[in-house]
């Protein structure tokens, strides 16, 4: 069995990346195969796991737009008689719409919508068309020539991203990280529900928010209390009960129990939260004050500005560089995330 994921075009690498580091921690055993940018197909699924990594899929991916299972692939000659001959009360009840995505496709996309659903009706009894928010949603994704029928068996949470932006939360701070890409940088740190994700600069919470919603233990830190606070009011919003938050310096950091993730996006520039330190030390020292609160199989993301070489400083700790992918903020600064673990003996 097969599942198609529509991803996010606004990185080239990250959705992918992040896609494979769910699947790696999350133990999902699947083929990849990347269609093209944008669209990637899971093959050889066994019949028995496929539900359960839809809703893994689902919960956790922020750079993936839908998850569809594949209920065959088709043509665009064929495609007509493809549809015709599927069994739709297998899956679809009450009120249903067709949507067509196309990657370098030439195809007709409201003629093709149309013929489908008219063809959908003639072959299934007892459902109707539902433009808006139906019940089942029939997703055929067109590449060249290939097309791909699919159905949406469970819907990815996409408003969650827009409605938590840190100017919507309680607690607002200038200068907070997009949802989206906190969730990227968790699933990154390859965390996984019920094991402890810590940010030691928490500032607003975003971060962690984003590690609470898929089950995760959180425990954040920041030298001013009221980011301390302000991300505790965050985590009481989105009702994540499982965390701890401190008000301290990272120097001072001694964990309760290691930790299994970091994620953090450690503040840079001419003011920094670790008060009397300057420049990139701020990175040798959280280097330093970090590696005995991780676990010997931790990962760690984070983010940095492409001016700094982090790769002198991880190595001097005994860290090493995973993976890094640059995100272009503006003219002059390029966003570095770094993914990091213990070096292996």
């Amino acid at each position: 069995m097969e599942l198609l994921c529509i991803q996010s075009q606004e990185h080239p690498k990250l959705p992918l990346a992040e896609l494979k580091a769910v699947m790696e921690c999350e133990n999902i055993d699947a083929k990849i195969d990347v269609i093209t940018e944008g669209l990637v197909i899971l093959k050889e699924i066994s019949e028995d796991d496929i539900d359960e990594y839809y809703k893994i899929l689902t919960k956790r991916l922020g750079y993936t737009h839908e998850v569809h299972e594949i209920i065959m692939k088709s043509s665009s000659e064929n495609l007509d008689v493809d549809i015709a001959s599927i069994n739709w009360s297998d899956y679809i009840s009450e009120t249903f719409a067709v949507r067509v995505k196309r990657f370098k496709s030439e195809i007709d996309t409201v003629a093709t919508e149309r013929k489908a659903g008219a063809l959908i009706l003639e072959n299934c009894d007892n459902i109707k068309v539902k433009l808006r928010e139906p019940h089942s949603l029939v997703r055929l994704v067109a590449f060249k020539n290939d097309i791909f029928i699919a159905i949406e068996k469970i819907k990815l949470n996409k408003k969650h991203f827009e409605e938590s932006k840190p100017h919507k939360r309680p607690f607002f701070y200038p200068g907070s990280m997009s949802p989206k890409l906190a969730r990227c940088m968790v699933n990154l740190s390859r965390a996984t529900a019920g094991q402890l994700v810590l940010d030691p600069f928490c500032g607003t919470g975003g971060i962690l928010i984003e590690a609470g919603l898929i089950g995760c233990k959180v425990v954040g830190s920041d030298i001013y209390w009221k980011m301390k606070n302000g991300t505790a009011i965050n985590l009481d919003y989105y009702g994540i009960t499982d965390y701890r938050t401190f008000n301290l310096d990272v120097r001072e950091l001694k964990m309760y129990e290691r930790v299994a993730s970091v994620v953090t996006d450690p503040p840079y520039g001419i003011s920094t939260s670790t008060g009397d330190i300057e420049g990139n030390d701020i990175f040798k020292e959280f280097f330093h004050a970090i590696y005995d609160n991780m676990r010997d199989d931790a990962y760690l993301c984070m983010a940095s500005p492409h001016y700094v070489d982090l790769k002198p400083m991880a190595d001097e700790v005994g860290f090493e560089i995973v993976e890094q992918y640059g995100i272009k903020m503006h003219r002059s600064l390029t966003r570095i995330i770094s993914v990091i673990r213990k070096k292996l003996d």
